[in-house]
């Protein structure tokens, strides 16, 4: 159905997409555009993708903006100077200059993890080649009132993966160093949020750096992955680096200066799917949506932890073509 090694590139403004594409167009249903999340690649998505073509679907799955076949924006000196060509603006507009060289002029957008983040913006961004929206465990957040690298390092502290980030270079060589190792510690199905134990509190508080210190047989959970599906994940990784992906979190503080004075209100049609026993993006973080999102439907899938596309790949997929038939059908 898709060919993973070979994909279509685009040339978009400042960029040259890697895109992947199954599935027909449809006069009477608008396609499906997949956005992958940290530390992932479009490939995150291949379980998803033929049930949604079973269904009908058109889905483009594009390898975003500093990622794997991607790569850098063409303007990025690869220095701190390139960091604001990652913010929410760059990384919006890639979606819709997409649309345009697909000839596409609405599509539904599904997003996980950071992909959420980016098309829960798209409303705001880019309102009308938003037909509808997916959030794939990251639910819509509404603008906070104080700037959010300052609020996570209250609560969290300065070694809180995020918080750490915002130190230029510093994260992206731990990481380019050993990418085998980082991918071994976070791609792990973990279990009920309950019942698995954490080693010490830098699982707990979320300090990536720190626990890759530990000893890798201390670890929580189970390796995730297949072997051959983690050489495609290493293989993209060594292939961009880190520090793309990273400059996305670097911008969090200038999205938020940016979108001041912003509705904070959806219209579109929307589907939350959350995941029972994500701890980075748990269900209790949608509980708030509906003040601010009017047409939403919401699910949890059980025995879930935050790689939905890899561990419950069919419930997800089911969930999705399910509503994309009934709101769009």
């Amino acid at each position: 159905m898709i060919d993973w090694q070979n994909p279509k590139y685009i040339d978009l403004p400042d960029l040259r997409m890697a895109v992947f594409e199954a599935g027909e167009k449809r006069d009477d249903m608008p396609s499906l555009v997949l956005c992958h999340g940290w530390p992932e690649l479009a490939y995150s998505w291949r379980k998803v993708v033929p049930i949604l073509v079973e269904a009908g679907l058109h889905v483009i799955v594009p390898e975003q903006r500093g990622y794997g076949m991607t790569g850098k924006a063409q303007s990025d000196a690869g220095d701190e100077s390139g960091v604001p060509l990652y913010d929410m603006a760059h990384l919006t507009d890639d979606l819709v200059h997409l649309l345009n060289a697909l000839n596409i002029e609405k599509a539904v957008f599904t997003g996980h993890d950071w992909g959420g983040f980016i098309i829960w913006q798209m409303p705001f961004h880019h309102p009308d080649r938003t037909a509808g929206l997916i959030g794939v465990n990251t639910p819509y957040i509404p603008r906070l009132s104080d700037d959010p690298i300052k609020l996570m390092r209250q609560v969290y502290g300065d070694d809180f993966y995020i918080a750490k980030f915002q130190e230029y270079g510093h994260a992206e060589a731990v990481f380019d160093a050993d990418p085998a190792r980082l991918l071994r510690m976070l791609y792990r199905k973990s279990g009920s949020t309950e019942g698995t134990a954490l080693p010490n509190e830098s699982w707990q508080r979320l300090e990536f750096i720190n626990m890759l210190k530990d000893d890798e047989d201390e670890w929580p959970g189970a390796p995730l992955l297949e072997a051959a599906d983690f050489q495609y994940y290493l293989d993209g990784f060594k292939r961009a680096g880190f520090r793309g992906g990273i400059n996305w979190y670097r911008n969090f503080t200038r999205n938020w200066q940016l979108s001041e004075g912003s509705e904070q209100k959806i219209a579109h049609p929307s589907l939350m799917i959350c995941a029972a026993d994500d701890r980075v993006l748990p269900p209790s973080m949608a509980e708030g949506m509906p003040a601010y999102v009017d047409d939403l439907e919401t699910h949890i899938i059980e025995d879930c932890g935050h790689w939905t596309q890899n561990e419950q790949p069919d419930t997800l997929g089911r969930l999705m073509t399910d509503w994309m038939l009934r709101r769009f059908g």
